[in-house]
């Protein structure tokens, strides 16, 4: 009876922490629509996303969040092509190759990078980085795209090695012996069995390294050059929507179409970060299947 009590009690918390979360995000959302959408009627929402120039306090104001869209994707796709080889290979040697007595050491020196606050991790990009993109590419400066993408993928790798070592060492140990009795390598076995079973932890892995990525503001603000323009390149400065949204919050007057435009903005971002997470469950959800 008593065991019955807490299981249900427990239940009865599970479900009300998930209605909660989703209570939260609700109102969120519904914060971002009240604040943003009435940006619209002065901007319409074609100008808005499609628009090349971000000038918000000149005069005539310009609201246009093209190149704060561009910036974004440059640190994320740059990030993303740097942090998931390096962050799967890593947790399959943590995992698969490295020996019992490093693997604890291994995972928890990667766990404690994740602790390190992105204040921290954008000054060591501003004081060792920078100066060496700088010389490396003969660049005016060494702000660029490049630098974030390199320090953003620092920040996600930690997230993605932990999770991913987890989802791989899930993995149940017959499944590894069963390859090696047939005749399979090492690197078979993890390549064609290890990997394929793992994949729906990975790709959880992959998208919450992702998610970290497009969230982070103050890291990027210190070491993309923050400059509004169009970028071509990822050697070029950039600006993305976060560090638009830290940067002008403060200085905007409440209620002006500043104040309103950068809601608009964080009504874009959350927008784009629910179809990545809802395109990532689809894809788990028929990878599982």
């Amino acid at each position: 009876m008593r065991k019955k009590i807490i299981e249900f009690v427990i239940n009865r918390l599970i479900f009300l922490s998930g209605i909660t979360v989703i209570i939260f995000v609700s109102l969120i959302f519904v914060l971002l629509l009240i604040e943003g959408v009435s940006f619209f009627r002065i901007v319409s929402l074609k100008d808005f996303v499609l628009g090349i120039h971000w000038y918000p306090i000149s005069d005539p104001p310009q609201f246009g969040i093209l190149p704060l869209i561009l910036g974004s994707l440059f640190v994320t796709v740059g990030a993303t092509l740097i942090s998931i080889p390096i962050g799967i290979s890593s947790a399959l040697f943590i995992s698969e190759v490295a020996p019992n007595w490093a693997r604890d050491i291994l995972k928890s020196g990667i766990e404690l990078l994740a602790a390190i606050p992105s204040v921290v991790i954008g000054f060591v990009g501003m004081v060792t980085l920078v100066p060496y993109v700088k010389t490396v590419f003969n660049l005016p400066t060494g702000l660029t795209a490049l630098s974030g993408s390199i320090m953003l993928a620092f920040m996600a790798m930690p997230t993605i090695v932990s999770i991913a070592e987890d989802a791989i060492t899930a993995v149940p140990w017959q499944y590894r012996e069963g390859a090696l009795a047939l005749g399979a390598t090492r690197w078979q076995t993890m390549y064609r069995i290890v990997i394929p079973a793992a994949y729906p932890g990975i790709i959880a892995a992959i998208m919450l390294g992702i998610g970290r990525v497009i969230g982070e503001t103050m890291c990027v603000m210190m070491i993309t050059g923050n400059s509004a323009a169009l970028p071509h390149t990822f050697f070029q400065p950039v600006r993305t929507m976060t560090a638009t949204i830290a940067a002008e919050m403060g200085e905007a007057v409440h209620g002006s179409d500043h104040y309103h435009a950068l809601f608009a903005i964080g009504l874009v971002l959350f927008i784009i970060t629910f179809f990545i997470n809802f395109i990532a469950d689809v894809f788990l959800h028929r990878v599982k299947r």
